[in-house]
């Protein structure tokens, strides 16, 4: 397979000035390599024609794909396509089809197309138009000859993010794909794992994330918890298929033990509630301390009955206080604290209808990191499974103030999926 390279352009002031977070070349670079192209630059551009002009003539001689998001807009400073018309020597021409498909977006919205939106179905000589389904802007598609006989391919899609995404996948991805010579088709599987490091992880791997592979892995890290998506090319989906088959039990055999499921999407809180629902089984959160994150987690998953519910306190003297009867500080002098823990859970599991409990204690303040790292904080797991078994399990854990939270709640998930296998085996 032949290796392509691509630059990657962002356009606009606000990603100059820093007013907006530009979250779409992150993207693309993940989806390009997925397809074998080397990402070899990112530039950023403001909203100047001549400066516009500039950065496509570079990229296109230092480029094989180049992949612009944003200026594809009606207002004066969307001048990607004038940028691109100028920048190849071809002057701007109408697209009938294009302006039909724009003004069919504004007629299904009940509006008359302003004069001005006529502008986005101006194409360079030579152009071909990116379909967008979601949006009135359509992308560019056009080859620009270099000195040497090779073409670089650009490719401008709008930087709304929805629909830059929609337009690369449907158009961009398979134009790129028989341009690579990879095959006509790429099929992607997303799998989950927690529980390891990055460079843990790429070690227990070996040679499977090598950028030669195919089909290729790649590994994506977000607040510790770790995505490896396996992206095939062949040419036939049934081939595609086959090759993810085959990788993936690879996978499996040498990090199964901290696979926990599929999707991008797909988190441990999906994972419990898909367990929970199988056993038929309520679960109730007490997470104490400084932070709530598996509350949040499981209230987004909206109403399903294998959630009774969440407790956010300061510190086990508060969950004392909300059990209230019976459990007082005379019943811990005679009987231990794991006596007034249990009495604790018991009436939890009462008030709240529940089978299973997770408690975390307790999530620490991150007020005064430091040097910017919060130094790792005892922090206790403890499970109460349908029968009043309690199980518990001590760690410290700590790092960027940023992940510190999700990655104590993600490893109370981590224990409590654990509890759950053993209790339905």
């Amino acid at each position: 397979m032949s290796h392509l390279n691509a630059e990657i352009i962002a356009i606009g002031d606000e990603m100059i000035s820093g007013a907006r977070i530009d979250t779409n070349t992150a993207w693309l670079s993940r989806r390009l390599a997925e397809l074998g192209v080397d990402v070899h630059y990112h530039s950023t551009v403001g909203d100047t024609l001549s400066h516009n002009t500039d950065a496509f003539r570079i990229a296109v001689r230092r480029a094989d794909i180049v992949v612009a998001t944003g200026g594809l807009g009606p207002t004066r400073d969307d001048l990607t396509r004038e940028a691109i018309a100028e920048a190849l020597g071809r002057p701007l021409q109408l697209d009938e089809a294009s302006l039909k498909h724009i003004e069919s977006m504004f007629s299904k919205r009940g509006r008359d197309m302003p004069e001005r939106n006529r502008c986005q179905a101006m194409f360079p000589i030579g152009a071909t138009p990116i379909v967008n389904p979601q949006g009135t802007a359509p992308g560019v598609e056009v080859a620009a000859t270099r000195a040497d006989g090779t073409e670089s391919h650009i490719f401008a899609l709008p930087g709304v993010p929805d629909e830059m995404k929609t337009m690369f996948d449907n158009s961009v991805a398979p134009a790129i794909l028989s341009l690579n010579h990879g095959g006509r088709h790429i099929r992607h599987s997303v799998m989950k794992f927690f529980g390891i490091g990055e460079s843990d992880m790429e070690e227990r791997l070996g040679d499977m994330i090598d950028r030669a592979r195919q089909p290729r892995v790649g590994i994506t890290v977000s607040s510790a918890t770790i995505s490896l998506r396996i992206s095939a090319m062949a040419d036939s989906v049934d081939e595609c298929e086959k090759m993810i088959a085959s990788t993936r039990q690879e996978i499996l055999e040498r990090v199964g033990d901290l696979y926990f499921g599929d999707g991008e999407g797909f988190e441990q809180h999906d994972a419990v509630e898909a367990m929970l629902r199988e056993q038929e089984r309520r679960l109730v959160v007490i997470e104490l301390g400084y932070a709530a994150p598996l509350g949040d987690w499981f209230a987004a998953l909206g109403d399903s009955p294998v959630l009774a519910g969440g407790l956010s306190l300061v510190g086990s003297d508060d969950l004392l206080r909300f059990a209230g009867q019976g459990v007082t500080a005379q019943s811990v002098e005679t009987s231990g604290a794991d006596n007034r823990q249990s009495e604790c859970f018991k009436v939890v599991r009462e008030r709240f209808n529940a089978d299973w409990i997770l408690m975390v204690d307790g999530y620490p303040d991150l007020n005064a990191p430091m040097n910017g790292v919060m130094p790792a904080a005892p922090v206790t797991f403890t499970v109460c499974d349908p029968q009043g078994n309690v199980s518990s399990t001590d760690s410290r854990l700590g790092g960027h103030p940023s992940i510190v939270h999700p990655r104590i709640a993600k490893s109370a998930l981590m224990f409590l999926r654990a509890q759950l296998k053993e209790f339905a085996a």
